[in-house]
């Protein structure tokens, strides 16, 4: 089921609007789990080439849409929630829309890796809420970006 709820992303509703990031992330922005069984049965290398044919599918749309600003689709690991969450914005990869601290990554295959490992999606233990105390904080969240705008991030445009 997962590697099909990575594809219909491609096909959901999608905004791009610098004016209104909060519009933007409740539009796009998808959870994304599996149970543990299913977790067993998936590859990372399936689970990676989902979400890069989600990727591709998600840049042809915003070409379709006439967006000729910066846009970013990203995934990331949500460990206290046991999910694969993934978003578009029309931001780079440096100023995604996260509270905390994240590291922008051009590697997925990790973060699959340990939503598949996880034997316990979204369950935290006593021992790592005592342990973690102030450095949870300061531990970013990694985080897969893709640049699927008409601009890629640090490209410059001549005016036409």
């Amino acid at each position: 089921m997962l590697l099909k709820w990575i594809a219909e992303v491609a096909d959901e509703a999608l905004v791009l609007d610098p004016a209104d990031r909060r519009l933007e992330s409740a539009t796009n922005t998808w959870w994304l789990s599996a149970e543990v069984e299913d977790r067993r049965s998936l590859s990372v290398s399936d689970v990676v080439a989902a979400f890069g044919r989600t990727a591709s599918a998600v840049r042809a749309r915003v070409r379709e849409l006439g967006f000729s600003g910066v846009a970013t689709f990203y995934v990331w690991h949500d460990e206290q929630a046991g999910q694969l969450r993934c978003s578009t914005g029309s931001v780079a990869p440096d100023a995604l829309p996260f509270g905390g601290a994240y590291e922008p990554s051009a590697e997925l295959g990790p973060i699959v890796e340990r939503f598949l490992a996880d034997a316990e999606p979204g369950v935290v233990s006593r021992a790592e809420l005592d342990g973690a105390g102030d450095q949870a904080a300061h531990v970013p969240v990694r985080v897969w970006v893709c640049g699927v705008g008409a601009v890629l991030p640090g490209e410059n445009r001549a005016p036409a």
